[in-house]
This record gives C-alpha cells, sequence and structure tokens, in this order.
C-alpha cells in the first residue's frame, strides 16, 4: 500500500492537512460517522471538548479493531453543530493535538452544520482508512 499526500502549487496553504490523497491499497475501511457516544449509549457530557474527546476515543477502537492506525486514513469530514467560527477552530485544534492527529494530516473537511443526530450531539467525524 502508497499513501501520497500533496498540496499542488497554485492551491493555497493549509492548516496541516494536505489537498490531495493519493491511495493504492488492498483494502479500503470506512467507519460509520462517530459520535461522542460512551460504550454505554449514553452522550458525552461536558461540552464540546468532552465531545470531541469520546469521538477521538471512538475512532480509535473502531480503527484499531479494523487493524488500521490514525497514519492509514486517508479522509476525514469533521462536522461541528455550531456556525461559531471558534468552535470549529477549537475542534480542529484538539484533534491534532491527540493520539489521532495522524489522520488529519491527510484529506479533510471541517463543516459547522446546523444539527447532528442525536439530542445534544455537537461533534461527529466520517473517516476512511487504507490498508
Amino acid at each position: 500500500m502508497t499513501i501520497e499526500r500533496t498540496n499542488p502549487d497554485g492551491l493555497h496553504a493549509t492548516p496541516g492537512y494536505h489537498h490531495v490523497t493519493k491511495v493504492r491499497a488492498d483494502t479500503l475501511i470506512y467507519l460509520a460517522g462517530q459520535c461522542p457516544l460512551q460504550p454505554s449509549g449514553e452522550l458525552a457530557e461536558g461540552g464540546l471538548k468532552n465531545q470531541t474527546e469520546q469521538v477521538i476515543r471512538n475512532i480509535l477502537i473502531a480503527l484499531e479493531s479494523a487493524g488500521a492506525t490514525p497514519e492509514d486514513v486517508v479522509r476525514t469530514v469533521i462536522y461541528v453543530a455550531s456556525s461559531d467560527r471558534d468552535d470549529l477552530g477549537a475542534v480542529w485544534d484538539q484533534l491534532n493535538v491527540s493520539p489521532l492527529a495522524p489522520a488529519f494530516s491527510t484529506a479533510s473537511t471541517l463543516l459547522g452544520v446546523a444539527q447532528l443526530g442525536f439530542t445534544g450531539q455537537l461533534v461527529e467525524i466520517d473517516v476512511t482508512a487504507a490498508l
């Protein structure tokens, strides 16, 4: 397997992600959007920071179960239930200092959305990995 991440000339500088991720792989892994649900099924309490931390834990568990690591991630989409750019930036910053940080050096999209699936849910992350 090979993963090539590039930022072509003529495109704007990024805050850590790459514009293009080219993959040659035998296996693709698609995670369901990971929510801030604890193993009990309860929503993590404590606001955006705690919910983001729970999502990070959930993604790490899901990747490991598939034999993948954050370095194998080739695409992420981050959904934050907020129209406040500071909230989006705070999630991005938290992700990029977490054990999951290598996953966000690849092709990535960060979105502010009006609402997510669970009442009180503030963040969800969609992940694709390649092996």
